[in-house]
């Protein structure tokens, strides 16, 4: 049995992007699986590309993770979802696409054994070959080795012409190049550029959007599309001293009332929030907090006019996410992105639902203390400590395809941090970026409704004089990037939004 060892010349760099880099390839030439490799270490960095077109899709995708975990493949990074036209037989149903990072000290036939069984077990068969599958798992990366045999070869022949393959490949990378192992990854595309350039020979993002690939975040049994319009949450809170409107809505009667208003102006969700989060609020237990809630949240669910929208649930509290999610809510908006509850990653890891984690530095009692409001350049620094946050996540369980990210408007901000802020959007995704693409691609929640720094700049004392100047934020906001509106005043944002996105379609025809 012959075993050839080519040491590939080292690169020093893949154009621009390698700069600095030095990446040293192996490749194995095997003619049997049964060939022994020695590897460099004993662990190895992987890619795996995941797709599924029958059954539930999402479903088969977390059965596949966790049994990739269970047999010894440990999940580091997340893409996004993709839903993607059939490719080759184009007669089957959309495929869900998606790809994971993760560490292994399985060998790479050993690997590739775990993926079949995978396969196996959960359904699939050998039918027509590009047909439908419930599960299809495929080797992208296996360390720093190109490997060429009877059964395998890595990395995977046509990763280069599948954009539905490329793009969450990509996800799972930076823009900066972080390592020698990711550095040979961009060298196998044979590109100077390395993957980013073949992405943008495929078509790159002009592809996104578009009928055959949409990057989508599951919210309950809906795969949203947001970049289709921006969406508009409006707010609801049970409790007696928000900031804006704190004690209109603790009867259920009030809060049904609300709700139906916000509806009938055109919400597509409604936050609802038990506790209060205004500086220096006092911070109240997770059995209140539900005490306020389960009522309203009970009431809202059953209302005829909420067919088709979504519930959000804004607290800190994992038991308070948990009890919210068993009733109903779709969304858990945490102010504190993980911080003030440490069971809150694991918690709404389990509950499989989006997850929007915001940017605080401290709690809201000490959140405008002077040592939480420094910054030197607070675009950077919100994104260097929100995607710390977002990690954090994901290393728990929460993939990056089901992750909302706030900035933070008005929280351990300054009046120019919060201007800073709305101007920035697109910065905070590239700082982002040059850690995680996958997290740069999250919806961007903003809510600079009615907040004080708005009072400050438009000398509007009282909360409810803010709109005119929430119109304004919102409308820089969405300009920039945001997704997502938290407003109070749905009506005359809902206006604003919607003159956003036409100029935002009108700019794209244009391009």
């Amino acid at each position: 049995m012959n075993i050839f060892n080519l040491l590939l010349p080292t690169r020093r760099g893949v154009g621009a992007v390698m700069k600095g880099c030095r990446a040293t390839c192996y490749s194995f030439f095997h003619s049997s699986p049964e060939t022994t490799v020695e590897v460099q270490s004993q662990e190895q960095e992987v890619v795996i590309a995941m797709g599924s077109n029958v059954g539930d899709r999402l479903c088969n995708f977390n059965e596949a993770l966790q049994l990739m975990k269970k047999l010894g493949v440990n999940i580091t990074r997340h893409s996004c979802l993709y839903e993607t036209e059939p490719a080759y037989v184009t007669d089957q149903p959309r495929f869900l696409n998606s790809a994971v990072r993760g560490v292994t000290k399985l060998g790479p036939h050993e690997l590739l054994g775990v993926l079949k069984k995978i396969e196996k077990d959960m359904g699939r068969t050998n039918g027509i070959r590009y047909g439908p599958r419930p599960i299809d798992l495929d080797i992208l990366f296996y360390g720093r080795f190109s490997i060429h045999s009877d059964t395998l070869t890595v990395p995977h022949e046509r990763i280069w012409e599948r954009p539905f393959v490329v793009a969450p490949l990509l996800d799972l990378l930076g823009s900066s190049v972080e390592s020698d192992t990711v550095a040979c990854w961009h060298s196998l595309s044979q590109q100077h550029n390395g993957l980013f350039e073949t992405w943008e020979k495929l078509g790159g993002e002009s592809l996104i959007g578009k009928e055959g690939m949409k990057r989508v975040l599951p919210i309950g049994n809906l795969l949203w599309d947001w970049s289709l319009k921006t969406s508009v949450m409006g707010i609801l809170n049970l409790t007696p001293d928000s900031f804006s409107d704190g004690g209109k809505f603790q009867s259920v009667e009030a809060a049904v009332a609300q709700v139906r208003l916000m509806i009938s102006e055109g919400a597509d969700m409604i936050d609802i929030g038990a506790q209060s989060t205004r500086p220096m609020a006092t911070k109240i237990s997770a059995e209140k907090e539900l005490e306020r809630l389960i009522p309203v949240l009970e009431a809202v669910l059953t209302m005829p006019e909420m067919e088709g929208k979504l519930v959000s649930v804004d607290t800190f509290y994992s038991k308070v996410a948990s009890e919210a999610v068993g009733k109903g809510a779709h969304i858990v908006n945490d102010v504190s992105a993980g911080q003030l509850d440490p069971d809150m990653y694991k918690v709404v890891a389990g509950l499989k639902v989006p997850y929007v984690a915001m940017h605080m530095r401290g709690d809201p009692s000490t959140m405008q203390n002077e040592e939480n409001l420094q910054y030197d350049d607070v675009c950077k620094q919100v994104a260097s400590e929100l995607y710390s946050k977002v990690r954090d996540a994901e290393l728990s369980g929460i993939p990056a395809w089901r992750i909302i990210i706030d900035p933070g408007i008005g929280f351990s901000k300054k009046a120019e941090h919060n201007l800073d802020i709305l101007l920035g959007l697109p910065a905070i995704r590239r700082h982002i970026a040059m850690k995680s693409l996958a997290a740069s691609h999250a919806p961007i929640l903003i809510g600079p409704s009615r907040k004080r720094f708005l009072g400050e700049i438009c000398n509007r004392p009282s909360a409810d004089g803010r709109d005119p100047a929430t119109i304004a934020s919102i409308t820089a906001g969405v300009l920039g990037g945001a997704n997502i509106v938290r407003v109070h005043n749905v009506r005359d944002n809902l206006d604003a939004v919607k003159l956003c996105d036409s100029m935002l379609t009108r700019r794209k025809s244009l391009a």
